[in-house]
Formats: structure tokens, C-alpha cells, sequence
């Protein structure tokens, strides 16, 4: 399979494509009406795609590989900790180093 960089649109085409993406939503929030905006239902929905984004790209992060499948290392160990201590309500720094000092731990034992 070819690389993503080389199947012809490249990476500086993938840049300014997304470039161009994000202005026109950028845009788009000028030209809509208030009404729509306005709409509480508009206010949950965007609520929810950013929390289901943020959720993606910590699982994708967390678990995934190189070669796309899913890899189980000293990542997951440091997750689950900082998981655990914001259930805790421990304040977000601790909740930081304890992910670090779980990771940097397992990774000492080799681990991952």
C-alpha cells in the first residue's frame, strides 16, 4: 500500500485542505442566524462532538500503534491511574504526574 504522503495529494494537500476546512466553519458561524445558534439543541450537539473528539483521540493515543492495531504498554497503565485519580477529584496536577510517574514507573520495568 502506498504511504498516505506519497497517494498523490500529499501532505501540504492534506494541510491546506484541513486549512480550508476550518475557515469555512469559521465562516459559516458569521453568515448562520443567531436563531440557529441560539438553538439549545445546537449547544448539546457541539457539547457532544467535542467530548466524543477529545474521547477518540485520547483512546487512539492511549492504544494505538504504529502499524494501526492496538498496543498495550506502559500508556494504558498511566491512563488508568489518571482515570482513577479524577474520579478521585484529585486536582489536575497531581492527576499528571501520577499518569507520568505511572508511565515513567512501568517503562523502568520494563514494561513498555
Amino acid at each position: 500500500m502506498a504511504h498516505p504522503a506519497r497517494a498523490g495529494f500529499g501532505v501540504t494537500g492534506w494541510l491546506l485542505a484541513s486549512a480550508l476546512a476550518c475557515l469555512l466553519l469559521k465562516l459559516a458561524g458569521y453568515v448562520l442566524p443567531t436563531a440557529v445558534l441560539a438553538d439549545p439543541r445546537v449547544g448539546r450537539t457541539t457539547d457532544l462532538v467535542t467530548a466524543g473528539c477529545l474521547a477518540a483521540l485520547v483512546v487512539v493515543q492511549t492504544v494505538g500503534g504504529d502499524g494501526g492495531g492496538p498496543v498495550l504498554d506502559a500508556r494504558l497503565g498511566a491512563v488508568a491511574v489518571a482515570a482513577v485519580a479524577l474520579l478521585l477529584r484529585a486536582p489536575f496536577v497531581v492527576v499528571v504526574l501520577l499518569g507520568a510517574a505511572t508511565a515513567a514507573g512501568l517503562r523502568a520495568a520494563g514494561l513498555g
